[in-house]
């Protein structure tokens, strides 16, 4: 064996001291012991060298377990001091560490400090704050979905020791982890997400106390690498490392997923050294901890980085490396076996080396590596374990290590067998498929503790050849097969067979089988020559001891307790479900009659009767709950003022909208036969002749007087234009908007023209040889560009003359030439005096940019008045009038939704019946369609109809008696699906589906899906950012198909489904008698009107840096070398001049420099007219060739050309951020950027922001004014009521009065003139102290608008920030304020707004700039766009800007270059919706259209179209789903609803909580709880606060991630934060109904597990590594191991490796993990509610109590300051809450006869409290 090798006295360095003090031993023993040690290749160490002595082995012996508890206890002080300074860490992982150094017989002892030492103080000291801040930051952590915003680009880092550690489990099989870890990351691929996994190379160091996690890690880390294809990372040494930093910059990861807590208190500290660094870098934390998932999407704990991360970094950045440093411990590791003996692990390490070296001689083929690592583990263990023994043996005698040997070790010859069996067993995993391995005996056995430490001596080595063995070329390794090199179940199984069950005699000794035994003889013969000098037996037989190697638990095998009922399905008697499912359910078993799960179903009869309920009685319908305020159809006077105060404000809210005059709409039918008899004339009447001839004279009339008009203006607005361009051309930009005469217009074009060149003289004449500005030459060519396009047909050769001359005069003489027709003689002749010293297409591209014209039509369109449509725009009102149905994606402010309008009005020609429906996303959105649609139309409608209707949650008006419909996608989907409402929806006509990418959306988006299904007329779907339009269109189509099909067979049938029914009213004939259409087209337009020019702010000082961010800045190489550059990704003209400038100076050899210069570039060459399609082909050009630099291999070229164009930021602090919040918009002031919208994602910083601009401004008013301007204000109105009072006194007739009094009152007169002057000039706003526009809003105008906010908290406050221009929006706020806010900023008032993302979604609030001033978790993509797309308002804004204010740069590089996500759809099905659809169809009056909407909404999910996989998994889950209403008594067999499957479906938003309510209730827990105060029928505060906690178990579920907990343990507040658990009595209902519903999932689980596809569930879901095993040829042994009574029919094979079994299934915390892969099915999709909630590592997760908090003190502050709510999540959660309270309520009164029952009136009573506190939040 290696010298290199020792074996040394006793543990630890601190321990030796204890030693020596109390023994002493002979020089001699030790010569005598140092000489034969030295013939055994041992050496002794330094340390023993120094003392002069060592101990005798004998004393050794006598006094070693007085050092084993010297070693404990001190080991146990040192953590009990640790915790004294620090509370170290969770109780779980203290005795986890305790129980590590408990184990004496093998541990690995590293490097410890003096914890009483000041250095070792002030480090615990910094590792308490550092927790602390880690700690406060996970807390606030918000739940999210991962991969919202996931597109090409993105990519996030998994730190692979917190992967490790989600799932490292000691009763978790070696197979299963990897099994387990390859699911979880499979899930995440399968769903695009791209990400890599980093291993630091210190953290290697918290494994070595445990080998088998060592060994495991290693394992994963060259499995990933060499098995799959995910980039695996283990070059950084920790996350201080440079390296790290470098990566960190260069690619900037989304975010890094991390754990919280460690196997011990020190990696712990070494996770949140990670998530501290992280966070100061601007890389958001998703915590590992607490994932959950689903089939579209990963939810997870995510950690928003903010400038108080950076700041703690930049404080303590010394600590943090020392604490690192601290936490490594760098000095070498020693193993320490069977307590006195220890090695040095490199000294392993070169043992491994040796014997891989030997390997490859013996093997030079090359192997498996199972068979690789198993002779290697054996060989060495074996090696390492005998030398020790052996040299232990010759210096302590043969008696004394026999008795030694009894307690601790095992002989070589006990070794040796546990080796051979190891050698069986890895030859049993070469040749036995998972199949039957997953049938092995699951037995109750664990290892002695002799046997433990040549285990893990054993791992040890096996990680140290893993390690030496994956880095190796030089031999043919086969890897595949590195997540199977042991397995534990199998090994004991074998070592018991051998043990107890082999001895018994030749009826238990089974045959291994030829082929198995040829292989383990192969592998121990193996084992034998790389041990080299020691002999340990032949392969047979495999046990020649007796000793034992286990030990039993409670019982040997697993008993099964639970009794696993009859596998089979209720039978289901209906054709729909036959229809939808009936491939499936006859491929599945089914129940007998007589069974007890088919003659126990419930009935709520007993409870009905008890309590004089009704349950089965139908409920009203939900739109008939919504608050009504007024009615078209009332005959209340009351209502009918109502209705008309409606009305006016419609319209004047409207009118901020609309700039056009409202539309009388006329109905066809009334002038259907004049227009029939017009049409057939083929000639025009006298009449008509007349009619046109006098508007021909009109005309002419009107242009004479233009031209007058013209003649009397002419000479002063050439002088406004000479005396200030900017003013002058803005002038007569709005005079020509109110010409409409094409003659005129073209003469004040030409004398523009002729004044904008005399400014350009005059400017060049006063500059002489400085440098002149550009600008005031842009504008005679922008003049010249217009009258050569829009002017052309009035040109003459005069005119053309001299636009020649000015061209020349200009320098453009290419240009002059190619207008003139000349070649270009002229080029000699001497250059003019005002020539531009550029180019003429740079000039045109870098200054005239925005002015560039667009390719516009100029012929009109009969069907638009008010403008002339682009083409996309006619397709859209083609389509319309051909009823079809389309898609149309346009960017915002195009004009997309004026094809909305010209439908309605479409409809509301046609008849006085038919309906349109309007779906907005949001209640403002609702407000602001129903505000536009009453200023665009008016019509006389019969009475009881109205033109307008609404419907939100909260509140409605002429929902079934309007027209136009506008509501929420929600409310539509509950008219929808009501039986009662059938008759309404045939009466639709076209349903227009505005934002629809809400369909991407987390929540409700599901529901814009079911719409889409289940309408039958066309649609509109309207969205500015869909990036797959093409695949939402298909799916779109395929439904429309559908319906095609189903048409024939409705109509049929809908003749014979009633005799009500049959007698349709006229309108539905109607309607079909219209063409019907099902096509669906797409429309697409993607140019914008404006080009948007990025910013990024940053504050330097006190003064900001403002800097262009050229869009390709966002780039990287590596990002166009995998991705291209987007094809989104425009840049203005001026921006492409500016790259292709930087590509020429960063490759001065480019060879295509030329070629692309602007002035040679091919379709800019002498062009007079460069329009914005040129620059566009330039933009393509210049995009194309970026990218093929790189593959020309100039990678280097592009880095350096992307470096040059990123812009420099600073960052700052939160508090100077907003500090200078006020100056920033006082700089955007001036620079003319304003009106702007700063989008902030925090509600109190959204009030805070607009408040500083409001007090910057009052400062400086008060400068002005003077320091107390309301005191003289008040002063100087009573000196004017008294000056005013003695004037009344003088006499009218001043004739007769005195001179003197004559003077008096002069005096008087002049005196009250001067103060009426004061007053006023003290009480109007200075210019410079305000940014209202008072001249764009009139004052009459300006006091109706604040007369909305009379009433309103902080109304006054508002508008007085009005006054100044200022407003905020939020959803916090009231709809009238809201509203407010929207028409002054509309109407140019406001310039200033603060929102959240409130103004994302389609409200019409256009704007010069938009700024984020804000980072948020929910500044995605997709937001970025719908916030971007404000600013620029076409026909004010050339272009539009838009500001990064301290903004992360790469958070804006990502924004900038992400394409927004795709439309994949939503898991369409939840139990709920399934019982809605069932009622539904039983209910329906037209069961055929009901049958047709529901097979529809069944059938056609997007998340299934064209994966065939997903729409198998929703009919598994519609199966089950089924048979849980059917066992819980919702439907009958028949499928139609009983029992309360009304007030179920009325909750059908809160599942499953609806369903627990139900079981409360039917358990009479309600009633027990509702008793009022004895004498009365009030309810004490206790009752309801009880009531409350139950409601907010339910519907009020918010958790929180574990570790807040732990925070809060620290920093403890006044009010509770997490909810307290339920009552007893409610708890043991709520756990019983989770048996029942853990029981019937299990169930349904064994029934459809035939259903999976069995082939895949033998591969590993990433690597696909199969285990079917094809070469197996059965043996006698495996058979007698198999158990083939343990049922894992549902179970995946790898999991029952660990001993899961089917019933396991039962117990729904495991099914996720266990069940069989391929179904696809996800225990989320299961109606639990579980009573707690654990994350992954088994820490319970608290759920957040703000909706018992609130109700306690009613402060919305303190639930964002104590329970870590945004104010508006909070308040939305409450509104919620205090909704679903109200329904409750209602729905329970309607089921019950007797209205004093105390449930509904301790309901009523909460309700009413509930929605006041909400009222009067604070």
């Amino acid at each position: 064996m290696s010298e290199s090798l020792s074996v040394m006295d006793s543990t630890e360095d601190h321990s030796e001291k204890v030693v020596n003090e109390d023994t002493s031993g002979s020089n001699d023993d030790t010569a005598s012991v140092r000489s034969d040690s030295e013939k055994m290749g041992f050496t002794a160490t330094k340390e023993d060298e120094d003392r002069g002595n060592t101990i005798d082995i004998d004393e050794k012996d006598k006094i070693s377990d007085k050092v084993e508890a010297s070693v404990l206890q001190m080991l146990k002080e040192e953590v009990d001091r640790e915790k004294e300074v620090i509370d170290y860490s969770s109780i779980e992982e203290v005795k986890q560490e305790a129980s590590q150094t408990e184990d004496e017989d093998f541990r690995i002892v590293q490097h410890r400090h003096d914890p009483q030492s000041p250095e070792m103080r002030k480090h615990l000291e910094f590792l308490e704050r550092l927790r602390l801040h880690v700690w406060a930051s996970l807390s606030k952590a918000q739940n999210v979905n991962l991969l919202k915003d996931y597109v090409e680009s993105e990519f996030f880092v998994i730190d692979g020791d917190s992967l490790l550690l989600m799932f490292i489990d000691k009763k978790t099989q070696y197979l299963n982890f990897f099994y387990q870890i390859e699911c979880f990351l499979q899930d995440f691929t399968e769903k695009g997400a791209k990400y890599v996994i980093t291993f630091f190379k210190d953290a290697e160091e918290m494994f070595f106390q445990d080998p088998h996690f060592l060994f495991l890690r290693t394992a994963l880390i060259e499995h990933l690498r060499h098995n799959t294809s995910v980039t695996v990372h283990t070059e950084f040494s920790n996350c201080l490392s440079s390296k790290w930093e470098i990566f960190l910059k260069q690619s900037y990861p989304y975010f890094i997923i991390v754990s919280d807590t460690g196997l011990s208190s020190r990696q712990s500290d070494f996770l949140s050294i990670l998530i501290a660094h992280s966070l100061s870098k601007k890389i958001n934390v998703v915590l590992a901890s607490g994932q959950e998932y689903d089939i579209l999407r990963v939810y997870g704990y995510h950690v928003q980085n903010v400038y108080t991360h950076r700041l703690f970094f930049q404080r303590n950045e010394q600590d943090l490396r020392c604490a690192c440093e601290n936490l490594i411990r760098h000095k070498k590791p020693l193993m320490h076996l069977y307590g006195h003996l220890k090695l040095n692990l490199k000294s392993i390490q070169k043992e491994v080396c040796q014997a891989i070296c030997l390997l490859k001689q013996l093997w030079p083929e090359g192997s498996d590596i199972r068979r690789v690592i198993c002779v290697l583990a054996c060989a060495m263990g074996l090696k390492i374990h005998s030398s020790m023994l052996g040299n232990a043996n010759t210096t302590m005698g043969a008696n004394r290590m026999q008795s030694a040997r009894r307690s601790k070790h095992l002989s070589p010859e006990e070794a040796a067998d546990l080796c051979r069996m190891q050698c069986l067993t890895v030859t049993f995993l070469l040749h036995m498929p998972l199949s039957q391995r997953a049938q092995i005996r699951a037995m109750k056995l664990c290892w002695t503790k002799q046997v433990l430490p040549l285990i893990k001596m054993q791992q040890l080595c096996m990680h140290f050849a893993l390690v030496q063995l994956c880095d190796t070329n030089d031999w043919k390794l086969d890897l595949t097969y590195l997540p199977d090199l042991n397995d534990d179940s199998l090994l004991i199984n074998l070592a018991h067979y051998y043990e107890v069950e082999y001895p018994k005699g030749l009826e238990f000794q089974k045959d291994l089988g030829k082929e198995m035994e040829n292989d383990y003889q192969f592998l121990w013969d193996t084992v034998k020559k790389l041990a080299v000098k020691y002999s340990f037996g032949d392969a047979f037989p495999v046990r020649r001891t007796s000793q034992v190697f286990l030990e039993q638990e409670q019982t040997l095998f697993r008993v099964y307790e639970e009794e696993i009922p009859n596998i089979g399905l209720i039978p289901v008697k209906s054709d729909l479900v036959q229809d939808y499912v009936g491939d499936v359910l006859k491929n599945l078993p089914v129940l007998k009659s007589n069974d007890p799960a088919i003659t126990s179903l419930i009935k709520y009869k007993e409870f009905d009767e008890l309590h004089h309920w009704h349950s089965g009685r139908p409920l009203t319908e939900e739109y008939e709950r919504v608050p009504c305020n007024a009615d078209a159809k009332s005959e209340s006077p009351e209502e009918g003022r109502e209705v008309q105060k409606l009305q006016n404000f419609r319209h004047f809210y409207g009118s901020t909208l609309v700039d056009s005059p409202s539309k009388l709409i006329v109905c066809e039918e009334d002038v259907s036969g004049n227009a029939n008899s017009k049409a057939q004339k083929k000639h025009k009447s006298k009449v008509e002749v007349i009619v046109e001839e006098n508007i021909r004279r009109l005309k002419a009339k009107e242009e004479k007087k233009e031209q007058k008009q013209w003649q009397a203006l002419y000479m002063t607005t050439a002088n406004e234009i000479k005396e200030n361009q900017t003013v002058g051309i803005n002038k007569l930009e709005k005079f020509l908007k109110t010409f409409k005469s094409k003659s005129v217009k073209f003469s004040i074009e030409m004398t523009a023209l002729s004044a904008c060149l005399q400014v350009w003289k005059n400017h060049c004449k006063e500059q002489g040889n400085k440098s002149k500005d550009l600008n005031k030459a842009v504008q005679v060519m922008r003049r010249i560009h217009i009258l050569l396009e829009k002017y052309k047909d009035l040109l003459e050769e005069p005119h053309l003359q001299k636009l020649t001359k000015y061209l020349k005069l200009l320098g453009f003489e290419n240009l002059a030439c190619s207008l003139s027709g000349q070649t270009g003689e002229s080029s000699n002749q001497k250059r003019s005096k005002y020539a531009i010293e550029v180019g003429s297409a740079r000039f045109q591209l870098q200054y005239m940019d925005c002015y560039l014209l667009r390719e516009e039509r100029d012929d009109p369109d009969p069907r638009v008045e008010h403008f002339i449509p682009d083409t996309w725009q006619r397709e859209l009102l083609d389509a319309v009038d051909n009823n079809e149905s389309a898609v149309i994606v346009a960017p915002t402010s195009s004009g997309k939704t004026y094809a909305s309008y010209y439908c309605m009005e479409k409809v509301l020609k046609t008849s006085n019946e038919g309906v349109v429906v309007y779906v907005a996303p949001t209640k403002a959105l609702v407000n602001q369609v129903v505000g536009t649609v009453c200023s665009r139309f008016t019509k006389k409608l019969p009475k009881g109809l109205t033109m307008c209707g609404v419907f939100t949650r909260d509140y409605r008006h002429d929902v079934m008696n309007s027209q136009i419909l506008v509501t929420v996608p929600q409310c539509l989907e509950i008219l929808m699906l009501s039986p009662r409402c059938q008759k309404w929806t045939q009466r639709i006509q076209y349903v227009i589906f505005d934002e629809v990418h809400c369909l991407g959306g987390e929540i409700g988006a599901e529901v814009w899906e079911h719409l889409l299904i289940a309408i039958r007329c066309p649609f509109l779907a309207l969205s500015a950012t869909v990036s797959n339009p093409e695949h939402l269109t298909e799916w779109l189509q395929s439904v429309k198909r559908y319906w095609q099909l189903a048409e024939n067979t409705i109509e049929g049938s809908s003749t014979n489904s009633g005799k009500n029914f049959t007698r349709k009213c006229k309108v539905e004939s109607k309607v079909q008698e219209q063409k019907k259409s099902y096509r669906v087209r797409l429309v697409l337009y993607e140019e914008r009107y404006n080009d948007l020019e990025k910013y990024v702010c940053s504050l330097k000082g006190s003064d900001f840096t403002i800097e262009h961010f050229h869009p390709y800045a966002a780039l990287t190489v590596s990002h166009i070398e995998k991705y291209g550059i987007p094809s989104d990704l425009s840049m203005s003209p001026r921006e492409s001049i500016q790259l292709y400038d930087t590509m020429a100076k960063v490759w001065q050899e480019w060879p295509r420099a030329q070629e692309l210069d602007p002035e040679e570039f091919v379709s800019f060459k002498n062009k007079v007219v460069i329009k914005k399609a040129d620059a566009r082909k330039y933009e393509q050009e210049l995009k194309k060739e970026l990218s093929k630099w790189i593959v020309l291999g100039q990678r280097q070229k592009v880095n350096e050309l992307l470096e040059h164009l990123k812009p420099k930021s600073e960052d700052c602090s939160e508090e100077e951020k907003w500090e200078h919040f006020a100056n920033f918009v006082d700089k955007l002031h001036e620079m003319d950027k304003l009106p702007a919208i700063f989008f902030i994602f925090n509600i109190n910083s959204v009030e805070c922001a607009a408040m500083t601009v409001f007090s910057e401004l009052l400062k400086k008013q008060k400068c002005i004014q003077g320091p107390d301007p309301e005191t003289e204000q008040e002063d100087v109105r009573k000196k004017l009521g008294k000056v005013t009072k003695m004037l009344t006194k003088f006499p009218e007739d001043t004739r007769r009065l005195s001179a003197h009094k004559m003077n008096t009152m002069e005096l008087l007169l002049a005196k009250k003139n001067h103060l009426e002057i004061r007053l006023k000039m003290l009480t109007t706003i200075p210019s410079g102290c305000t940014y209202a526009d008072h001249k764009a809003v009139d004052d009459d105008t300006l006091r109706k608008i604040f007369h909305y906010l009379r009433f309103e908290r902080k109304g006054s406050l508002q508008q007085s920030m009005a006054l100044r221009g200022i407003g905020y929006h939020h959803g916090s706020m009231s709809a009238r304020q809201r509203r407010v806010v929207e028409m002054l900023f509309r109407l140019g008032y406001v310039k200033v707004v603060t929102a959240t993302s409130s103004l994302a979604l389609g409200i019409n609030m256009p704007c010069k700039s938009v700024v984020f001033a804000e980072d948020s978790v929910y500044l995605d993509a997709l937001n970025y766009r719908q916030m971007s797309g404000r600013a620029g308002r076409r026909g004010q804004d050339m272009i539009g800007n838009v500001f990064f204010y301290d903004i992360p740069l790469p958070k804006v590089e990502r924004l900038i270059k992400s394409n927004v996500p795709q439309l994949k759809g939503q898991f369409p099905l939840t139990v709920s919706l399934i019982l809605r659809l069932m009622l539904f169809a039983a209910k329906a009056d037209d069961k055929a259209d009901a049958r047709a909407k529901v097979l529809s909404v069944l059938k056609h999910s997007l998340m299934s179209f064209r994966k065939e996989r997903y729409a198998e998994i929703l009919k598994i889950y519609f199966v089950f789903s089924l048979q849980f209403l059917i066992k819980e008594g919702y439907l009958d067999q028949e499928c139609n609803p009983i029992g309360f499957a009304g007030l179920v479906t009325h909750l059908y938003y809160h599942e499953p909580s609806n369903f627990v309510l139900v079981s409360f209730l039917t358990k009479g827990l309600l009633h027990k709880l509702c008793q009022p105060i004895e004498g009365s029928t009030v309810f004490s505060e206790d009752v309801l606060e009880t009531l409350v906690l139950i409601l907010a178990n339910l519907f009020g579920r918010k958790y929180l991630p574990a570790c807040s907990m732990k925070y809060k343990a620290i920093n403890c507040m006044l009010f509770k934060v997490f909810l307290e658990d339920l009552p007893k009595d409610f708890a043991d209902a709520l756990d019983e109904y989770n048996t029942k519903v853990q029981e019937y999932f299990a169930h349904f689980l064994l029934t459809t597990a035939k259903l999976a596809d069995m082939e895949q569930e033998y591969k590993l879901p990433l690597s696909k590594t199969d285990f079917t095993s094809q070469n197996w040829h059965g043996s006698e042994l495996a058979s007698y191991l198999m158990d083939n009574t343990k049922s894992i029919s549902a179970i995946s094979p790898f999991v029952c490796l660990s001993g899961v079994v089917d019933n396991d299934l039962f117990h729904g915390d495991i099914i996720n993990k266990a069940v069989l892969h391929s179904l696809g099915i996800n225990v989320r999709n299961c109606p639990l509610l579980h009573l707690k909630k654990y994350d992954n590592q088994g820490r319970r997760m608290p759920l957040n109590a703000y909706a018992l908090d609130f109700y306690k003190h009613g402060s919305l502050t303190a639930l964002t300051t104590d329970n870590w709510l945004n104010e508006g999540d909070a308040y939305n959660a409450l509104k919620d809450f205090s909704l679903t309270i109200k329904a409750i309520g209602i729905s329970l009164s309607e089921l019950c006869d007797d209205p004093d029952d105390n449930v509904l009136l301790a309901f009523k009573q909460l309700s009413e409290d509930y929605e006041e506190k909400l009222k009067n939040k604070t």
